[in-house]
């Protein structure tokens, strides 16, 4: 009986922080049966690879890419473009590629917003000549020409740019849902395209620890003001855990580490935008009498936007404003 054909597999890394392929490796053992599997194509991190060999392929030559990162700029579009023609099915691995990322929260300001503060009012940047000096996509040097890639007015999910056929959450994804992936697309038994391999519940409903359905909280806390009590509720003693309109799948880890869910598996199913629904979640556990008192209590929750939107602007409601 003839061997059965190995897979052809792609890694590729855009706007992140490595993380996502590093998780790759963190499935122990299981790399085997991957290495026995699957032949790899394209993975920059970990071979040398070029992007003309990815060129060179035939189309639908791939038979599964896993991209992680967001699309900042134009070199990661172009790669987003070329590994989605070369790829039967292509995932959208971790946080960043999913929903664009902590890399998504510069969508709060604009592209010239984030070069000004690097390159000019920065406080490591010397402006006593008065002169600011910007990357430029392309320079002379007597060498040739160089060529850098073009920073984008707006970081995008891998979704908001090419056709994504799954979706695998977390900062990085846990290993047992990188193993439930790998075996899926191994066994050829994948579920219905367009499917988040996670839950579809909210986090809270799989969080071991004890909630109520009482205004609590005076004050809200850092999660280093405060040692919580690990039996009870986080947000119900006043630290801002985004269980509540978080995708389930992760197992709880960091609320079982007695840390705050940050929100990194997305929204739930059936929650259309996380920073509306957190705010909910907030009403619902503030023990006040007056407006007065409400606003008091929800001036201690520092940074807002970075809490609810941590993981998710670029595919929330919110847009920029002009």
């Amino acid at each position: 009986m003839a061997d059965k054909k190995k897979l052809n597999i792609a890694m590729y890394w855009a706007g992140a922080c490595g993380g996502c392929d590093v998780s790759l490796l963190d499935i122990d053992e299981k790399i085997l049966d991957v290495a026995a599997a699957a032949d790899i194509k394209f993975w920059p991190i970990a071979m040398d690879f070029k992007v003309p060999d990815v060129e060179a392929l035939a189309d639908k030559s791939i038979d599964v890419t896993f991209f992680n990162g967001a699309v900042r700029n134009s070199e990661q579009k172009h790669m987003a473009d070329l590994l989605r023609a070369k790829s039967k099915l292509l995932v959208a691995y971790g946080s960043c590629a999913y929903l664009g990322g902590i890399p998504g929260l510069a969508n709060f300001t604009t592209k010239q917003g984030i070069l000004d503060r690097v390159y000019k009012t920065s406080e490591s940047v010397d402006a006593s000549n008065g002169s600011t000096v910007y990357p430029q996509p392309e320079f002379k040097v007597p060498e040739g020409d160089v060529e850098i890639p073009v920073m984008h007015d707006y970081v995008k999910a891998l979704g908001q740019v090419v056709e994504v056929d799954y979706y695998l959450p977390g900062c990085p994804p846990t290993t047992n849902l990188i193993n439930a992936a790998i075996d899926a697309i191994v066994s050829g038994k994948l579920p219905e395209a367009g499917t988040v391999i996670a839950g579809e519940k909210n986090l809270c409903e799989e969080c071991p620890r004890v909630k109520s359905s009482e205004k609590k909280v005076k004050k809200f806390y850092r999660p280093h003001e405060i040692i919580p009590v690990k039996e009870k509720c986080l947000l119900e003693q006043g630290i801002i855990c985004n269980g509540p309109a978080t995708r389930s799948g992760c197992g709880s880890r960091c609320i079982l580490a007695n840390m705050p869910c940050r929100g990194c598996f997305g929204p739930a199913k059936d929650v259309v935008d996380m920073g509306a629904k957190m705010l909910s979640a907030v009403a619902s556990v503030i023990d006040a009498d007056t407006p007065e008192e409400v606003a008091r209590i929800t001036d201690d929750i520092k940074d807002v936007d970075g809490t609810f939107y941590r993981f998710n602007l670029p595919v929330s409601l919110l847009r920029r404003a002009k």
